[in-house]
């Protein structure tokens, strides 16, 4: 069965879904596009929550294909439904611990490829445990950040799920195992399933990228995709908050989330300098020589920034968005946490965008203080404002970046500008020596060379020729930054005034 949503009408075929007609007449009223596919959210997510009645879902997203405009509509087919020969789980051979490892979105998709790797070794999955000892030292636990009774239910008919391991399992029927790396099927069906035979309990002691990007069966991409985009909802107060802050960013239009990585971790962990003092630069390589898990210490900062492998500056972010032919009075929610350096690094940004909004000026301390000290909490804060923006910017090619620009093309392709920071590094430098300046030029040239880079649909890419091993892994482009096409049916987006057609 497929539910169809146009701007014009709701069809719907076998498939009844509750308050209908009212946000059919919502949606004939509304003026306003952007409006208008808002207001099919809440029919969409009811229609998510009926995988076992639904087969795919057609629906009008917006994009925008140009620069410096925020108002288009495409669609998009999304499938989340299981093949037809898909059974659900028997009776399970033990229980699948799960600790979790890095950030929030590290943890996020760590946490769905567990849900998928407990399906195909049949196993009952324990809620995972989240990372607390990393460097952002957040105490918070699964409930406090998820919805820890809808990622049950929601997974009822693909995984069992339970809260904890029953009192009568002895610590002798379990087993500690680090599952490799980008592991397929195989591995799993074999080497890690043969381990029943001796084990109640095994025990994953890392979560992040141990299942393959590719060359697994639909029936277990789907399932990902289910885990990560409809069962892995945020605890209730953070989506309420979520939604208050998006609801406040929209009273001033439409909006950019500009994911500003310019923070004390990441430039510390990249080892990136540019524009910053040298007492700026020794605190940062003291910070990574203490880190023990950060392998590299001696890293050359203008080599990393000429090959892109730095997050922009605020500066640079700021004549990156004038290029693009963003207006001063453009609304941008920033998506970060503390800007290392404060107002001394955000002048240049802040005097050309003055709607520059954070979460901490569009919420009350009252309001946020049930967040405060748990960062994983205020990034999940961030990953909503993101997904639901207009635009998103991300500055750096960072976890959170990458799983919400796959959030976005799940719903529908939204509006990613991803910066190639490799050729903006040349033309910011030939302006800082005066070689360049920013105008007419710059602008057709960022914007031509950045025509393809919004988001709009393709297959995931695979590996970069010649490499090997584990690199040729490392080099695919992530499942969760891209499910086409394992989840999306349809190939491309397409203009709502052409006829749609679901093979």
């Amino acid at each position: 069965m497929v539910l169809l949503l146009t701007p014009n009408s709701l069809i719907h075929t076998g498939f009844l879904i509750p308050k209908l007609k009212s946000e059919t007449r919502y949606w004939a009223k509304s003026k306003n596009r952007a409006g208008q596919v808002r207001s099919l959210l809440p029919v969409y997510t009811k229609a998510l929550s009926h995988p076992t009645r639904l087969d795919s879902v057609l629906i009008g997203i917006p994009i925008v294909p140009s620069c410096g405009s925020l108002h288009q509509i495409a669609t998009i087919c999304l499938v989340l439904n299981p093949v037809r020969n898909y059974t659900s789980p028997s009776e399970s051979r033990g229980y699948l611990l799960a600790h979790t490892n890095g950030g929030l979105n590290q943890m996020r998709a760590g946490i769905c490829d567990m849900v998928a790797i407990a399906h195909i070794i049949n196993a009952t999955l324990v809620v995972p445990k989240l990372d607390k000892k990393s460097y952002w030292q957040d105490s918070s636990n699964f409930s406090d950040v998820f919805d820890e009774d809808h990622f049950i239910n929601a997974l009822a008919n693909d995984v069992k799920v339970i809260k904890k391991l029953p009192n009568e399992i002895g610590s002798s029927m379990k087993a500690v195992k680090y599952f490799k790396s980008w592991s397929g099927m195989d591995y799993y069906q074999e080497e890690i399933a043969s381990m029943w035979a001796d084990y109640k309990v095994i025990r994953a002691a890392k979560t992040d990228s141990r299942l393959a990007n590719n060359n697994l069966p639909p029936d277990i991409q789907k399932l990902r995709c289910r885990a990560c985009y409809e069962a892995l909802r945020f605890a209730p107060q953070i989506e309420a908050m979520g939604k208050l802050l998006v609801d406040r960013m929209r009273s001033n239009g439409p909006y950019i989330s500009l994911h500003l990585r310019y923070e004390k971790d990441m430039l510390a962990f990249s080892g990136c300098t540019h524009d910053l003092s040298p007492a700026e630069a020794n605190e940062l390589k003291t910070i990574r020589d203490a880190n023990d898990n950060w392998k590299v210490k001696d890293i050359d900062p203008m080599e990393q920034r000429s090959k892109g492998f730095c997050p922009l500056t605020p500066k640079e972010a700021a004549i990156f968005l004038c290029a693009l032919g963003y207006p001063s009075n453009t609304p941008i929610y920033v998506a970060a946490g503390e800007i290392y350096g404060g107002d001394s690094h955000m002048g240049v940004l802040q005097s050309r965008y003055p709607m520059l909004m954070r979460k901490e000026n569009l919420a009350s301390s009252e309001e946020l203080e049930p967040f405060t000290n748990h960062l994983s909490q205020l990034a999940a804060l961030d990953y909503i404002v993101s997904v639901e923006s207009d635009v998103f910017i991300p500055t750096y090619s960072g976890n959170m970046a990458r799983a919400v620009e796959g959030h976005r093309r799940f719903l529908g392709h939204r509006r990613t500008i991803s910066p190639d920071r490799k050729a903006l590094v040349r033309l910011f430098d030939k302006i800082e020596q005066g070689k360049l300046k920013e105008g007419k030029y710059l602008s057709d040239h960022v914007i031509e060379s950045h025509r393809n880079r919004q988001g709009s649909p393709r297959k995931r890419k695979g590996p970069i020729s010649g490499t090997k091993g584990t690199d040729r892994f490392r080099s695919e482009e992530a499942f969760y930054v891209n499910p086409l096409p394992d989840c999306l049916c349809q190939g491309g987006s397409r203009n709502l005034n052409s006829s749609i057609i679901i093979s």
